[in-house]
């Protein structure tokens, strides 16, 4: 390995998965500007994600729509008339 490539400032961060609330405890350099009390009593930098292996449908095994914009209900609602002509 090449020296002075790899960042030295590995510190605890806390990583939560936005999505179901699930959190776990990881090294790492990510920028935070929150913090959050963890199980052991100790504060540490808390970094949110959208996504993670406890929410993941890969990981999960169950495929769920995640629609939080309604575009379902946008396209039925702007081709109802052409999906009803098809039939």
């Amino acid at each position: 390995m090449k020296n002075g490539i790899h960042p030295g400032n590995y510190r605890f961060v806390v990583f939560q998965d936005m999505s179901n609330g699930t959190s776990f405890i990881s090294k790492s350099t990510a920028p935070s500007k929150e913090n959050i009390k963890w199980e052991d009593g100790n504060e540490y930098p808390l970094i949110k994600i959208e996504i993670s292996n406890t929410s993941h449908p890969f990981y999960t095994g169950k495929m769920k729509l995640v629609d939080t914009a309604g575009r379902v209900d946008k396209y039925m609602n702007r081709y109802k008339d052409h999906i009803g002509k098809k039939k």
